[in-house]
């Protein structure tokens, strides 16, 4: 049998991500992923010197960062692993944990801010909630659907994602903020932020909403996008509570690994540790004398 991909075994493979019961945008990603290696490939069967060609061309071309590079790796392995070929599998590029988070892409509370009155004084509000939604519970932008009319009652959600379910509490300001909305926009019941149909808001939709408020806002853009506010909840909870495997629950981590990654501190922060350590000695201009030093 020739290992090959083709629109067929795309297909037989999409219904094995149904049948794991993957989300929509994770299937749409591994098939588009799993596409670039079949377009890399053209019509070659696939072999392990292939695979490996295909991570050498992905490290060189000069396009890719290496966690694009190892999101690729991931989706081709997958498919191999499906298709029962899991000796052509590669290895991923180790990549060693950054200390911490570069400053030109951490989103500031000050900033978060700015964001949300620059929304609000272009009449904005939706948009402000939205924000403000995702940046006071730290869900993901995805997990806006849960957020309904009948869970203000309760003042929590019910949140089903990634195979896993979790209850997030709202803070009471934010749900003063929403039933004022809800009142306003007559919704009797569903979700919240939606279309006029009724279904979700496209997150694209959302992100370039977003987007528009920056120059305004004078916030980068490469600060602004919906998973930078997940990652300032967590740093702001963390920052009161120093509860690690809390913060893990309230964000649907498996692994606290993962959430490490959320809180860590930028380049600027780091320094500051640094310099308070005081590991460094200034020349004072003293004159050495028989072994007599200056007292401290």
């Amino acid at each position: 049998m020739t290992r090959s991909i083709t629109e067929e075994s795309l297909t037989i493979y999409r219904e094995r991500l149904l049948y794991d019961e993957k989300c929509t945008s994770t299937i749409r990603k591994y098939i588009r992923d799993v596409r670039k290696l079949m377009n890399y490939a053209a019509g070659r069967p696939l072999d392990k010197e292939l695979l490996i060609e295909y991570k050498e061309y992905l490290e060189q071309c000069g396009k890719y960062k290496v966690t694009s590079i190892n999101s690729f790796l991931a989706a081709a392995n997958h498919y191999c692993e499906v298709m029962g070929w899991t000796e052509l599998r590669v290895k991923m590029i180790k990549i060693q944990r950054a200390a911490f988070l570069p400053e030109n892409r951490e989103l500031s509370e000050t900033e978060y801010q700015r964001l949300i009155r620059t929304a609000l004084g272009r009449k904005e509000e939706r948009l402000a909630l939205i924000l403000q939604t995702i940046g006071s519970t730290g869900i993901r932008i995805s997990e806006l659907q849960y957020v309904t009319v009948e869970s203000l009652k309760s003042g929590c959600a019910d949140i089903y994602n990634k195979g896993k379910a979790r209850r997030i509490l709202y803070p009471s300001e934010l749900v003063r903020l929403l039933l004022q909305y809800v009142k306003k926009q007559k919704l009797t019941g569903g979700i919240i932020f939606c279309t006029r149909t009724g279904k979700p808001l496209d997150r694209s939709y959302i992100w370039k909403s977003m987007k528009k408020l920056c120059e305004e806002a004078h916030v980068a853009k490469e600060k602004v996008y919906p998973h930078n506010l997940r990652h300032l909840f967590a740093r702001a909870f963390y920052h009161l509570q120093r509860d690690i495997a809390k913060l893990a629950d309230i964000l649907g981590h498996c692994n606290i690994e993962t959430t490490r990654i959320y809180i860590k501190s930028t380049g600027k922060e780091h320094r500051r540790q640094l310099d308070r350590m005081h590991m460094i000695i200034r020349n004072t201009g003293y004159k050495k004398k028989a072994g007599v030093y200056p007292a401290t």
